[in-house]
């Protein structure tokens, strides 16, 4: 495989970048800006995002948007309805998102949920806005009946499995890169004893640890998403579990190691850092992988 992006997928990473840097949320107070919010949902409907799938772009692709709006903590839906576009099921109205178990993931602005139930595509209402640790994104209980719409075959759906766990791999590699940027950040600007805190080697060490855990979640992330299109089933699921439970862990060891860095603010409501730390708490637990179906020998 060749890693490297084509002139196309760069223009797709900044593209998704530039508009999450503009309308993502700033601080936490932008997480109750409503006007904001509907300029973010508006851009993301006129660039077609949500239907990437559909359009013929491929898992790669669908991974580098997934991954810039986790780094921007961008707070409207598009993980559930680009898995929703994915399973190429058309029922009537719109609005979809996915469905799990008993809730819908990341259900602002849909009306139905789409659950894969094995080889079984099913469909239901959305109900009451279930709480949740995530800030950015909302999950919505299922209501009524399930009303079966369509079926995957088993290779269908073995490769929509390792889109929806790539996908959601990529969210958490974000949610680790902008963790990452607002600790750098700070550490170069907040003082102590008449130096920044970056220039002591307890903290840039620190940093420097987590970038290196990046690097190598980009490496298994990139391998994993180009998997979903490039190898048999089998082989594409086995490289989406590697890189989910991979970069699980480095999503999580990065969000804290951004809240000790900010010292006694990273503890507070008004820093950014316990909200890129509630989104990948939830991506981690969205289509989980456990140690036991990966046979590598992984610890």
């Amino acid at each position: 495989m060749d890693v490297r992006l084509s002139s196309e997928q760069r223009q797709l990473r900044d593209a998704a970048a530039k508009l999450a840097d503009d309308l993502g949320p700033g601080s936490v107070a932008d997480l109750d800006d409503e006007v904001r919010r509907a300029r973010l949902e508006r851009a993301v409907d006129t660039a077609g995002w949500r239907t990437l799938r559909t359009d013929g772009a491929s898992g790669v692709e669908v991974a580098i948007v997934a991954e810039e709006f986790g780094r921007g903590l961008v707070d409207i839906a598009f993980l559930g309805p680009v898995l929703a576009d994915g399973l190429r099921v058309r029922p009537e109205g719109g609005g979809w998102t996915i469905g799990i178990g008993d809730r819908a993931i990341d259900a602002r602005g849909s009306s139905r949920a789409l659950i894969v139930d094995g080889a079984r595509i099913r469909a239901a209402a959305l109900g009451w806005v279930v709480p949740g640790a995530d800030l950015t994104r909302q999950t919505a209980a299922l209501t009524g009946e399930f009303e079966p719409v369509g079926e995957l075959s088993p290779d269908e759906a073995g490769r929509w499995r390792a889109l929806a766990v790539t996908v959601t791999t990529a969210d958490l590699l974000g949610t680790a890169r902008g963790a990452q940027d607002l600790a750098v950040d700070y550490a170069k600007m907040r003082e102590q004893y008449g130096s920044t805190i970056g220039s002591y080697q307890a903290v840039a060490h620190l940093l420097a640890e987590n970038q290196a855990l990046i690097e190598g979640a980009i490496s298994v992330l990139r391998h994993a998403a180009w998997a979903v299109d490039e190898l048999p089933t089998a082989a594409a699921l086995e490289a989406a579990r590697i890189a989910k439970v991979y970069t699980a862990r480095v999503a999580r060891t990065v969000c804290e190691a951004s809240i000790q860095v900010h010292g006694g603010i990273g503890n507070t409501w008004d820093c950014l850092a316990h909200v890129f730390l509630r989104r990948a708490l939830v991506s981690a637990e969205l289509f989980p992988v456990a140690l036991q179906e990966i046979d590598l020998g992984l610890s």
